[in-house]
This record gives C-alpha cells, structure tokens and sequence, in this order.
C-alpha cells in the first residue's frame, strides 16, 4: 500500500490537471478536530485530522495552509496549542493566513467493549471565510442547504475516514472531480495506521523520554511494512528532540536518515521517468540543522557539503547566511593552500551579500557580511556595513572594535571614536584587551568569530513557507488598513488627537504595526515629546527596518541633540534602504556638518 501512494497521488494530480472546467484558486486551512468524548487518550486523534487532511487537500487548484505553518500563525496570534479556538477565533486566524475556505470538526469515539471495536463518529464543517457563512449548494428550487459531513466508522479505519473526508471536501468545492473517493482513501494509507499513531502522540508528547519512545515506535511500525527508507517525518522530529538535548551524534544519524529516503524518492522518481512526489521542506529542514551541526563540530568540509546544494536549490537567507559564515570560517582556517583560502574566501562574500541584501534588518548577517569585506581587503564597503550592523545593534562591541581597525587602515578620523564605543561595549572578561593582544601580534582579528545563530524550528519552517507563498494572492484591504489610511491623512492635517485614537485601534489588533508607531513618532516630534518620538520610531523600525522615514526621523532629532554619531549611523541606514532619497540625502550632509 505504502508503494503504491505516490503512483496513486500521481495520478490524481495528472487528471486533475486535465480537467478543463476547473473551479478558482482557494486558499485551505485545517484545524485540529474536537473531541467531544471526554477521553483525553484520543486527544491524539484531532490532531492528526489536521496533519493528514492538510497533505491530502494538496491537489492543483488549491492552495492549502500546512499544519506546521497554521501553528505558526496560531502562536503568532497568542490563540494556546492545546485548546480549540471558538468559530470566530478560527475565522481571525483564517483570515491570518488568507484562508477563503475554513475546515473544523468535531468527533466522538466510543472505546472497544467486548468483541466491539472502538468507533468514531466525525462531523466536518466548511467554512467559506470572507463570506462568514457555511459551504452550501443550491437546490432545483433555490434553497441553499448546508450539508455537513458525517462519518462513522470503527477507530481502526481512521486513514480510511480521513481520505473519505478529503474526498467530500473536494467534492462539495467541484462537482467534476477526476478520481474516486476509493483513489483517495488509498492515497490517506500512506502511512501504516499504527505508525500513524505513535507519530502523532509523539508530536503531543512533551520533549522528553515519552516523545522519544513513541517516534522510535513510528519508525519501527513503519519499517516493518514499508520497504522505502525511513519513516521521515518522525526521524525528523526525533532528529530535533536529539538536537534540543545536544546529542549531536544521534541527531546526524536522524535527520540523514531523512535526507537519504528524501533522495531515494527522487532517484526513484527518475528512474521511472516521472515527476517526484518528494517532500522537498523536510529535505531543506534536515540539510539545514545537519549543517549547523558540523558546523558547532568545526567540520567545516561536511558543513559545507551538505549546505552548498541547499543554498543552490531553496534560496534562503537563512541558508546563505550559514552557509557563507561557514566557507569565511573554512576559508581562515586553511593554512597550507593560499589559492584554495582565497577561493573560500570569493565564495563566502558572495553568499553573504546575498543574505545581507535580504535581511536587511538582521545585524548578525550584516556583521557577517561585513568581516568577509574586511578580510577580502575592501575597507570602504567593510565600513558602511559594519555601521550598518551597529545601527540594527548599537551596542555591538565587536562591530564597533573591527570598524575601528577599518577606518584606522583608510586614515578615517572616526577611528578613534569607534575604538571609544569598542571600549564601552567589550568589558567582560578582558574582551578588548584580550582582541588588542592579538591585534598587536599579528595584525588579525581571528578571536571574533562569524556570527551562525540555530534558529528555532519554527523560524526556520516559517521562512520556508513564506517563500513559498511568494506568489500567493493579496489579502483585500482589511479594517485595520482602513483605519491606518485614515490615521495617515489626520496626521497630515494637524489633527493628532484624532490620529492616536485612531492608532490606538491599529494597534490593539495589529500589535506588529511598523506605520503606526512612524506616526506615532511624528504625533510626538510635533508635541515636543522628543523621548517618546525616539521610542516610536526605534519601535517603527524595529518591526520593519525598511521605514526610510523613521531612520530619517531620528537622524535628525540625533543631529539636534549632538549625537553626531548617532546621527551618522542613521544616515548610512537610510541611504542604504534608497541611495535616491532626497531625505535621506540631506540628512547625511547634516550628520557631516554635525560633526565639524
């Protein structure tokens, strides 16, 4: 059965494709069903409806929202895990993720009496969201009836009912579906039932001993029946839980155990000339801490082995960023071979300008980027990225100490003011003192490091995903969007008050809200309120470091106030974000005059 699926999903997604009728794009979210029986033990089960629905609606012509990324928002958003939103906190977190159709349900399970399996009695419910109202169809005689789904079968069957599900969602959204509800039910029997189960009770399992016991239990349930490598999304998870306890040899052995049945699906899928039915995030997610990994083991060679091909094929920043660190990293630790050292050396600011251009709010990749300058010999563009990390991070010790050696090496006078700042900010432990030695013998800044964060998996999964929502359709203008149009245009007319009634609204729903604080900044620059103007416009920024204005902004209030090198920094910031800005321009000539 396990062999069969992906010829089977194959199949489905071929036909579907030749439809010639076919329904508008709809964005998909699944919600962990309810459990209505007052058994805690088949909690279990709810969630796997929404792990197993959310793979099997991932046909063309529908877009659908993966469970990792609908816990992502759920978090985002404060709605807890571990209970079930109401209807209207579900349609909040639809609209959240630009959902248009929502799916919930409820279900009871009746435990084995006797020879009587147990049985479960489900209830699905569609929701069209920017309607608010529940899917229908139009009778001959034009009532519109709502039909929920009702299932009942024994617990056993649970992949049966959950293919069955699917296939009425499907349905119920296009009449002239290409395949059969049987088709379906054995595309849900991907995975063997009890090998399913363990899964998901690991998953609701807390990180520990238990979580690890019912992963190892998936996989070997798996491999029993399964001849086609490992059971992957369970290696992954434990591969993580390995991770998170720093047993670094018993996460490697996990997540390749993921990478090698990941590349076994696409050398299988090209031997039989067809396209690959691979799940390409568990593939880049497993790379990806396999490399961190080495990296924290200083073998840069298997790092770099394992991260070079995901750079090529995902194209994160993250992934860039780690990966450059790692070739600089490699690149100074190569004493034998100049040429080689070099060539690391080319390669590692290449990526690393390739993560910097996309984070242009992270100082770490900045920093980064600016020591692969520093040590290719280019001063001047070390320099203005090295100010620029300081600005993401102004009290950044190591930054300010190699931005002095910079501008001391190109005879720039600020020189002395960052060795200053360098000062202030390495205190602990003989920090400067302990660089200056080195720096003394050799003229080196090999004791500070390139900067490769782990990031939390959810991060990780998040910028995954959003890269693959990159073309996904634009939200209509929500009623926060209205109420900051109209804040926009009293803050232009004088009438302030007004305005922060108005952002006070923004704000209670939209807490992220980078052009509500930039008008907070101007409502108290106006006032006189020069403290709370900074607060604001560092908080503007700091939720998104492209708002021009807002460097702009306290670039001249740091100009006012003497900060010329604060003044300086936030001039760099905003001629980064647009060279062409004539604000941004005046500001630096004013930041130069600041200082004379």
């Amino acid at each position: 059965m396990v062999k069969r699926y992906a010829l089977i999903l194959s199949f489905i997604l071929f036909a579907w494709c030749n439809v010639s009728a076919q329904s508008a794009v709809d964005t998909l979210l699944v919600l962990p069903f309810e459990n209505t029986s007052d058994k805690a033990e088949f909690n279990w089960v709810g969630e796997s409806f929404a792990d197993s629905l959310s793979n099997l609606l991932r046909v063309p012509n529908l877009n659908v929202i993966s469970n990792d990324q609908r816990k992502i928002v759920q978090s985002k958003l404060r709605i807890p895990l571990t209970t079930l939103p109401s209807l209207a906190t579900s349609l909040k977190l639809a609209r959240e993720t630009n959902a248009t159709i929502l799916v919930s349900g409820r279900y009871n399970i009746i435990p084995a009496q006797g020879d009587s399996a147990a049985t479960i009695n489900v209830t699905a419910k569609i929701v069209r969201v920017n309607e608010g109202r529940f899917m229908s169809e139009e009778m001959p005689d034009g009532r519109r009836i709502t039909r929920d789904i009702n299932l009942n079968d024994a617990l056993g069957n649970l992949q049966s009912v959950q293919g069955q599900i699917a296939y009425q969602i499907l349905y119920q959204r296009d009449k002239s579906l290409p395949f059969s509800q049987n088709q379906l039910i054995e595309a849900a029997s991907k995975v063997p039932a009890r090998a399913f189960e363990a899964y998901i009770k690991g998953l609701l399992s807390p990180s520990g001993e238990a979580r690890e016991n019912f992963l190892k239990n998936a996989i070997r349930l798996y491999a029993e029946v399964s001849q086609d490598g490992t059971y992957s999304d369970a290696a992954l998870e434990l591969g993580h839980l390995y991770l998170g306890q720093r047993k670094f040899a018993d996460a490697i052995n996990y997540f390749e155990q993921v990478i090698n049945t990941q590349q076994q699906c696409r050398d299988k899928a090209k031997a039989e000339n067809r396209a690959p039915q691979c799940n390409d995030d568990i593939l880049a997610e497993a790379s990806f801490y396999i490399g961190l990994v080495h990296l924290q083991q200083f073998n840069f060679e298997r790092s770099i082995a394992v991260l070079r091909p995901l750079a090529e094929d995902m194209k994160l920043t993250s992934v860039y960023n780690a990966l450059g660190a790692i070739v600089v990293q490699a690149s100074r630790a190569e004493k034998k071979n100049p040429a080689r050292a070099a060539g690391l050396l080319n390669e590692g600011v290449e990526l690393l300008k390739k993560a910097a251009e996309a984070a242009t709010d992270d100082g770490n990749v900045k920093f980064n980027y600016a020591v692969s300058l520093y040590l290719s010999g280019n001063l001047q563009d070390a320099a203005n990225q090295f100010r620029s990390a300081i600005v993401s991070n102004p009290r950044d010790g190591e930054a300010y100490y190699i931005l002095a050696k910079t501008l001391g090496e190109i005879k720039d006078p600020a020189a002395a003011e960052m060795d200053n700042q360098a000062r202030r900010y390495l205190t602990t432990n003989n920090r400067y003192a302990t660089l200056e030695t080195e720096w003394a013998k050799s003229k080196s800044i090999n004791g500070i490091p390139l900067r490769v964060e782990q990031p939390s998996r959810k991060d990780f999964v998040a910028v995954i995903l959003s890269r693959k929502q990159g073309v996904s359709v634009q939200p209509q203008m929500n009623e926060s969007d209205t109420l900051l149009a109209q804040a926009r245009t009293m803050v232009k007319n004088g009438q302030d008050d007004e305005a922060m009634a108005v952002l006070r609204r923004v704000l209670a729903s939209e807490p992220m809200s980078a052009e509500s604080y930039l008008l907070l900044g101007k409502i108290h620059l106006r006032r006189g309120d020069i403290d709370q103007a900074i607060s604001s416009f560092k908080t503007s920024i700091f939720w998104d470091n492209r708002t021009i204005e807002a460097h702009v902004s306290l670039g001249k209030i740091y100009v006012e106030k003497g900060d010329c090198l604060q003044a300086k920094n936030y001039a760099a910031s905003a001629l980064e974000i647009d060279q062409e800005n004539q604000d941004a321009i005046g500001l630096q000539r004013l930041s130069e005059r600041c200082s004379k």
